[in-house]
């Protein structure tokens, strides 16, 4: 781990708490970004936070924002708005004279990231837009982005600043190019990097087993659940990634898969998509080790005993079939328990799903870690100040008013530019809030802090004694417990028994990809390289392909421009140290 990385991992454990490192980051070190490892200043200039500024202040006259916009297809507005005129841009325009005309838009994934693309390569950037870490370091290295390291600090609001604070303020390093902030950052909280076994514990009872912790417990309950068939012939023991997804995340990507298999390989000790060190402190893919080849022969064999849904890799849906009532394990992060499968109560109900770290033989609990930001906001270096100040006003906005914004009849993916912004503990710190209000040891109003990075927190403390009924203190929460119609439900379920893992226990191994973003081989190599990476695992689970085909992939990927990104991988790490 790097010396950045380890100072992070001790600012962990003094505080007790989990932090993570959400893909989509580059190295700290990324062609001249800020620093390797010493203490980030709280935003930059001291002398420009000196200065008095109002973080919410309304504008004297209009100040219009030009942007590129990612559509979301699913998400409708209501009847009447568009996504120029909706209830977040009327809030924006009505309460700080910012408007907001969309130059273009394009449907979220590959059709969005085409035109962000095409913007940098003719430089004809609109006044902001959202995107991922490559692109940023790309616009970054053209001298094409705005520089807010004055703005940023002036008009930053106690909430967000108090957000990139968090975790030791590492998310700064991450908006910085040759130490200027050249971007906004979203920052998302730790464990929606962290993998974890969902399970109905409802079947648990009926067949009067524990809960698994290990490869070989989940292994025996699958046995169960499929000779028993608690869902009829319909019982999938364990759901797999659809066609949409993968096996596993890597180092480029956010959050962990739905239904991937994060969890099975770490309980290996393997981190699969990446950059790991060897016993010699050596740069390897950790998708190439012999602790990865494992885990697949044991996923493969999984899928040959009928465990895995047999449907894996093909499947419309894995999101679906877990609202279908008819899995009986999954792994994915905190809020998939939750935000993401509100429909498997409300078709099943009584379906008991409960959150469990899945450990090693030895009885450790190994998981890989992100980095702490999840995409970037730029702007182009020809903005007038009055629309960088707009800028910070409106990330500023969404974070104090997402609860009353988030409560309207159109979708949050809707606000211009939304950074999704969280501190790195808040799931953690929630949970315990939460607990002691659900004791009696706390109340609502303890909670009301306007400047609190936990924005969330006052509103679920007034929520919770409503939400959640017949409490005890001496019974893991249920089902039973949650009203499920509810609007507070989902985060309620999500942060109470999807982030309880996280918050009661510190893993033994946090474990950090030593880069996050990619090198020069692989501008030009990476994408065959990950398709034939995504190929190989899924063949090999699904029994396409046999184990021994692995040896050959990593030739040929080591021959097809793998030995080439290591050693610029290597050179990134050796930078570091």
């Amino acid at each position: 781990m790097s010396t950045f990385y380890k100072k992070l991992g001790a600012f962990v454990v003094a505080s007790a708490m989990l932090t993570s490192v959400f893909a989509g980051c580059g190295s700290s070190n990324d062609s001249g970004a800020a620093g390797t490892g010493s203490a980030v200043p709280s935003s930059g200039s001291t002398a420009a936070a000196d200065e008095k500024t109002d973080p919410f202040m309304k504008f004297d006259k209009p100040v219009t924002i030009h942007v590129g916009q990612q559509a979301y297809p699913t998400q409708k507005f209501p009847e009447g708005d568009t996504n120029e005129d909706n209830v977040f841009t009327r809030y924006l325009k009505d309460n700080f004279n910012i408007e907001i005309v969309v130059d273009w838009s394009a449907a979220t994934g590959n059709d969005y990231n085409q035109k962000v693309n095409l913007c940098i390569a003719s430089n004809t950037l609109p006044d902001g837009m959202q995107v991922d870490r490559k692109a940023f370091l790309s616009a970054a290295k053209s001298d094409m982005l705005y520089d807010f390291t004055e703005i940023f600090p002036k008009y930053v609001s106690p909430q967000v600043k108090a957000i990139m604070d968090s975790g030791d303020g590492i998310a700064y390093e991450y908006a910085k190019y040759n130490g200027k902030q050249l971007s906004m950052v979203g920052v998302d909280v730790a464990p929606s990097g962290q993998s974890m076994l969902n399970i109905r514990q409802d079947w648990l009872d009926k067949y009067n087993l524990k809960a698994p912790t290990t490869i070989d417990e989940i292994e025996a309950v699958a046995k169960v659940f499929k000779e028993k068939k608690p869902a009829g012939n319909s019982t999938i023991p364990i759901a797999g990634p659809d066609k949409k997804s993968s096996v596993y995340t890597n180092f480029l990507q956010a959050g962990v898969m739905f239904a991937g298999f994060e969890p099975v390989f770490a309980a290996y000790d393997a981190y699969p998509g990446y950059w790991i060190k060897d016993g010699s402190g050596k740069a390897v893919y950790g998708t190439n080790t012999e602790n990865s080849k494992k885990a697949l022969e044991r996923l493969a064999d999984w899928y040959k005993q009928g465990l895995i849904d047999p449907e894996m890799g093909v499947r419309d849906s894995s999101t679906e079939l877990v609202n279908s009532g008819n899995v009986g394990m999954y792994f994915c992060a905190w809020w998939s328990i939750g935000y993401g499968t509100t429909d498997a109560y409300k078709k099943t109900p009584g379906a008991n799903w409960q959150a469990y770290p899945v450990k090693a033989d030895d009885g450790k609990w190994y998981t890989r870690m992100q980095c702490p930001v999840a995409s970037y906001t730029i702007f182009n270096k020809n903005i007038s100040e009055d629309i960088a100040k707009a800028a910070v006003i409106m990330n500023n906005i969404w974070v104090r008013d997402e609860n009353k914004l988030g409560s309207q009849n159109t979708s949050i993916y809707w606000y211009p530019l939304r950074n999704s912004m969280g501190a790195l503990d808040e799931c953690e710190t929630s949970y315990k809030s939460l607990i002691k209000v659900l004791d009696g040891e706390a109340k609502a109003e303890d909670f009301n802090d306007p400047s609190s990075p936990y924005k969330l927190l006052y509103n679920d403390a007034k929520n919770v004694t409503t939400v959640v009924k017949d409490y005890s203190k001496d019974k893991q929460l249920s089902i039973s417990n949650f009203d499920v119609n509810s609007p507070d439900f989902a985060r309620l379920y999500s942060i109470l028994i999807g982030a309880r893992p996280t918050a009661l226990a510190t893993p033994d191994k946090l474990i950090y990809s030593e880069v996050y973003s990619q090198t020069p081989a692989m501008e030009a190599k990476w994408a065959n390289l990950e398709t034939a990476e995504k190929e190989m695992s899924l063949k090999i689970i699904t029994g396409k392909d046999s184990t021994s085909t692995f040896d050959e992939y990593v030739k040929k990927w080591n021959n097809e421009g793998g030995t080439e990104i290591l050693a610029e991988v290597q050179k990134e790490m050796d930078s570091k140290k």
